[in-house]
């Protein structure tokens, strides 16, 4: 079976001030402050996460 597909997640803008739901996005992301890199699966919740908060984050595939 392969390897599911990763990408590497990192806070580049601060989450103080946005919306309760984005700030929820972004801790169900793994991320608690700014600069802090994560690494997750690839799936179609994560991907709507990322989407939600994109304008916070810099993601590349790991």
């Amino acid at each position: 079976m392969a390897k599911p597909k990763e990408l590497k997640v990192t806070l580049v803008k601060s989450k103080h001030g946005r919306l309760k739901s984005h700030k929820a996005c972004v801790a169900g992301l793994g991320l608690r402050r700014m600069h802090q890199t994560v690494t997750v699966q690839d799936t179609p919740e994560n991907r709507g996460m990322i989407n939600r908060v994109s304008y916070l984050l810099s993601v590349e595939e790991a």
